[in-house]
């Protein structure tokens, strides 16, 4: 059995953040996990911005209700779940992923959850610190094979974790630091990849015929 584990942001749909940026023209909200590995430093930094530029959490929200899910992303994850259980894993937060998700189809998230008051973003809660590393091995206690794909620092261990691990379209940096894990840049390969990977662990006498 197979679960698959999949970051939102840059790997499903658009940076969230960038695009607020850009709506916005605060260029000081364009930091994302694929620059900034620490989290906690890079919410502190995002909510300073916020607080100075008096954004609230439905400025946001307007920004998010006009984004949609990358072409092919739907597919995808249909793809993904003929062979398995499929599992959102993001550092987003439950009040940004609704209408994505939903754009989706609904698959299950884990993600955190902002602390608003008055419609202004105060502090966040983070779930559980490196959740996603957390989640793929509790599935491998469980006895699942597991995939996981995701594009940035903070997807790392989970990417590590993971019988079968992917960046898929991460910044050139992430990708030069991290040389052990493949790379792939669309659907059409990153599926043909976790396929051959699969097929290799579900049959370990097979040729290696990816890399």
């Amino acid at each position: 059995m197979w679960v698959a584990c999949l970051d939102m942001e840059g790997v499903l749909v658009p940076e969230i953040w960038v695009n607020v940026a850009e709506s916005t023209g605060i260029a000081e909200l364009r930091f994302t996990t694929r620059e900034i590995c620490d989290y906690d430093e890079l919410m502190t930094h995002r909510m300073r911005v916020l607080y100075e530029h008096g954004l609230k959490l439905s400025d946001i929200q307007r920004v998010i209700a006009k984004m949609q899910p990358y072409d092919g992303a739907v597919e995808f994850l249909a793809w993904l779940q003929e062979r398995g259980e499929v599992l959102i894993l993001s550092d987003t937060f439950i009040q940004f992923a609704r209408p994505l998700i939903t754009q989706l189809g609904n698959p299950t998230i884990l993600c955190h959850s902002l602390v608003v008051k008055d419609d202004r973003i105060v502090d966040y809660q983070v779930r559980l610190s490196d959740q996603k590393r957390a989640a793929v091995r509790a599935f491998q206690g469980l006895n699942y094979q597991t995939v996981a794909v995701g594009d940035s620092y903070n997807d790392l261990t989970m990417l590590r974790a993971a019988d079968i691990g992917v960046l898929f379209r991460p910044p050139s940096q992430v990708a030069a630091e991290h040389p052990q894990l493949p790379v792939r840049y669309d659907y059409e390969s990153l599926r043909e990849l976790i396929q051959c990977r699969m097929n290799e662990l579900q049959d370990p006498t097979a040729v290696v015929r990816s890399s």
